[in-house]
């Protein structure tokens, strides 16, 4: 009888397993947190008294007051009015695959089912596809503006955005592999 509640018994998760995606679900979570503010804020680079963003063209006028307008045309860079928008769905698109990702990482966690290592393997896979967006974002923008990119004029967010794509990779292959060298054998 001992034996077969052994058999039918899970195998218990190592402590440094359980670390190491407990680490990943939360770092998921914070390239999630600075995708969604560098999204929302959307400006990106400030070069020669213009601010370039996603949403919004702004420039300092000598008294340092900011104005800001919704017609990127204003800004007077080639195609930056039509090369946002596609831009703009990118980004923010990586952001709700992210979301959905974390989420299968977090119930794979929870709810551990005979599903668990599908559900965590497919939120890798789903953070792998944010940080595909979010790259193509980042470096789509970075080309459409590439006459007004200076090293300095690149604002916080657009930093944001860049860390946060930089964790979807890590955290999307860091997910995978662990996956793959926690596979039970049979």
């Amino acid at each position: 009888k001992a034996q077969r509640l052994l058999a039918h018994r899970r195998p218990q998760k190592s402590f440094f397993e359980t670390l190491i995606r407990s680490l990943i679900i939360l770092c998921v979570a914070i390239a999630v947190v600075l995708s969604s503010i560098s999204v929302c804020d959307g400006r990106w680079l400030f070069a020669r008294g213009q601010l370039f963003g996603l949403w919004h063209f702004c420039t300092v006028s000598n008294s340092s007051v900011l104005k800001c307008v919704t017609d990127l045309s204003l800004a007077r860079v080639e195609g930056l009015s039509v090369g946002v928008i596609p831009i703009r769905s990118m980004v923010s698109f990586a952001v709700v695959v992210a979301i959905f990702g974390l989420e299968l990482l977090m119930v794979s966690q929870v709810c551990e089912d005979t599903n668990a290592r599908r559900k965590w393997s497919m939120g890798s896979v789903l953070i792998l596809g944010s940080f595909l967006l979010s790259a193509t974002g980042v470096l789509s923008f970075s080309i459409l503006v590439k006459d007004h990119l200076t090293f300095t004029g690149f604002t916080l967010t657009y930093w944001c955005e860049f860390i946060a794509s930089f964790l979807f990779f890590l955290n999307g292959i860091s997910g995978l592999h662990i996956n793959s060298l926690t596979q039970p054998r049979s």
